[in-house]
């Protein structure tokens, strides 16, 4: 996934860490998933096919790239700015 900010392209694989701000991404995604949580949020992971316990496979779910993009996004511009994420999907 792909979000433009301050004219650069930044883009995220899923469970990136490749970014120079990662560190402060998560902290978002982190922070983010907490409070949607509180409100009720319960992630689907019936389609997670991988064999590990029900708690990982949401925590497997809260790391996509475009989570990591819009994270991106809330921290690096000001409150209110609408974020434009650009998502490719593949087919092998």
């Amino acid at each position: 996934s792909w979000i433009e900010v301050n004219n650069k392209i930044h883009e995220f694989a899923a469970r990136d860490r490749s970014h120079p701000q990662t560190r402060e991404i998560y902290a978002e995604l982190e922070r983010l998933t907490r409070k949607i949580k509180e409100l009720g949020y319960v992630p689907d992971t019936k389609l997670i096919l991988h064999d590990v316990e029900e708690e990982q496979k949401g925590h497997l779910l809260c790391f996509h790239s475009e989570k990591l993009a819009i994270a991106f996004g809330l921290i690096s511009v000001p409150g209110g700015t609408p974020l434009h994420i650009i998502k490719n999907l593949r087919v092998c």
